[in-house]
């Protein structure tokens, strides 16, 4: 079973991507927020991976961090909700947001994640071991946010750059000035992986 694969990305899709360990080209299945994140980076990624096996086929689902994968993981454990639904949650909300969306019953919020839809959503909040999951994962400290006086993450693209940010290597305080910064420079329709590769351009020493 493959748990994790080092590689450089060699070709997207709105899929997912090849990743090339030592020439050897494999094809994973990612969300919109992880593919973003992958792409925003030059050289060697490193990406979790969920190893799925059927009869006929052999699926890798990759995953930017850890917390995106485990709530994949619970999500695929609802009924009718398989990887392919899952990663379309994905897409539409990090872990911390759907946490928080399906603590708060915010079933309409859940809906409009492109392609999902109302009975799938109300499946998703409705079943008490994504209920259970949400718990302890729906507060700003889930994702790292730490003690009343640290800046709490922003919402959308900008609250999933500085967490990518973050799980580069940066603290909470400079990788959200610098995600501001840019946000006001670019303006509100920047997409995640411009906002991502400037805020790195903004941290960088000078």
């Amino acid at each position: 079973m493959i748990g994790l694969l080092t590689g450089q990305v060699v070709e997207t899709s709105e899929a997912g991507c090849i990743l090339d360990v030592q020439g050897v080209g494999y094809l994973l299945s990612c969300s919109r927020k992880t593919l973003d994140r992958l792409t925003a980076g030059d050289g060697v990624q490193r990406v979790l991976v969920e190893t799925h096996l059927r009869q006929d086929a052999i699926t890798l689902y990759g995953f930017a961090d850890a917390a995106e994968r485990e709530a994949f993981r619970a999500l695929i454990e609802v009924k009718t909700v398989g990887p392919q639904k899952a990663l379309l949650v994905l897409s539409g909300l990090a872990p911390t947001a759907l946490a928080r969306a399906i603590a708060g019953k915010e079933r309409k919020r859940l809906a409009e994640v492109k392609g999902l839809g109302a009975a799938t959503a109300n499946r998703i909040i409705d079943e008490p071991a994504m209920q259970k999951w949400a718990v302890g994962r729906a507060t700003p400290e889930a994702d790292g946010a730490g003690t009343e006086t640290t800046p709490a993450t922003p919402p959308g693209d900008e609250g999933d750059a500085v967490s990518a940010l973050i799980n580069l290597g940066w603290k909470r305080p400079e990788a959200a000035a610098a995600v501001a910064r840019v946000r006001t420079r670019l303006g509100a329709e920047a997409p995640l992986g411009t906002l991502i590769r400037d805020s790195l351009k903004e941290l960088a020493p000078r």
